[in-house]
């Protein structure tokens, strides 16, 4: 009798629960090839939406043919992206990135801070137009850092200035704000 009705129970349990599966096909938004799926219809729905509010936030157009019929959904083409032919400019890049892997120049390493405080004020004396800073991500020794460039190139000549007085000096890559950068 305990198994009968466990045979009964788990029966109607999956009586209950229908899942009305269709056929979906949509295109791929890379490669334009077929893409074929079988979900239910809600998640289809619900599929559908989501896909047409990130359209809606690029910019494309939201327009959907929803075929309920033969279970067909397709989509228009995607918008065609941009890509300049030349180099950007350093404004341009600025505008997309406002942090972006430049060069700065790094002074020294010390062993403490007040090391890296005593060598920042003799560098600020020496050069009061270049901002300089500490990096204390490898302690217990300190990065004193100097400058913002895009490239070695245009760090060149502050580097050998400052050699003149910091013999250890070295151009070195590092995340910059490209607003303060030369």
């Amino acid at each position: 009798m305990r198994n009968l009705i466990k045979i009964f129970s788990i029966l109607s349990l999956f009586g209950f629960y229908s899942v009305e599966a269709q056929q979906v096909v949509q295109k791929d938004t890379l490669a334009g090839t077929e893409l074929i799926m079988t979900m239910d219809s809600k998640v289809s729905t619900a599929l559908g939406g989501i896909e047409d509010k990130c359209s809606r936030a690029a910019g494309g157009p939201s327009v959907r043919e929803n075929n309920t019929d033969s279970g067909i959904v397709t989509s228009p083409k995607p918008p065609k992206i941009y890509v300049p032919s030349r180099e950007l400019s350093n404004a341009e890049i600025c505008r997309k990135n406002p942090r972006i892997l430049g060069f700065k120049i790094q002074i020294t390493t010390v062993k403490s801070n007040e090391e890296a405080n005593e060598v920042k004020s003799y560098f600020r004396k020496r050069f009061p137009n270049l901002k300089v800073e500490t990096d204390a991500s490898l302690r217990p020794n300190y990065k004193i850092l100097a400058g913002s460039y895009f490239t070695k190139q245009s760090a060149a000549s502050d580097l050998s200035k400052i050699r003149e007085y910091f013999k250890s000096a070295i151009a070195v890559q590092y995340r910059i704000f490209c607003s303060e950068a030369r």
